[in-house]
């Protein structure tokens, strides 16, 4: 019982600490572009030169 007492405020820090990197990666801009880095990861800039024939 007396580990309840340890185990409760830890876990409410985790999730603060948790919903407050959140909201920073939120206010830093990380989820503005979610389409871009699929469609960059899938684009073909590496064209095939002449040469290689």
């Amino acid at each position: 019982m007396n580990v309840l007492f340890i185990l409760i405020p830890v876990a409410l820090g985790l999730g603060l600490l948790g919903l407050a990197a959140f909201l920073w990666s939120m206010k830093s801009g990380q989820f503005d572009d979610l389409d871009g880095a699929a469609w960059r990861a899938i684009s073909d800039d590496d064209l095939p030169s002449e040469d290689k024939k």
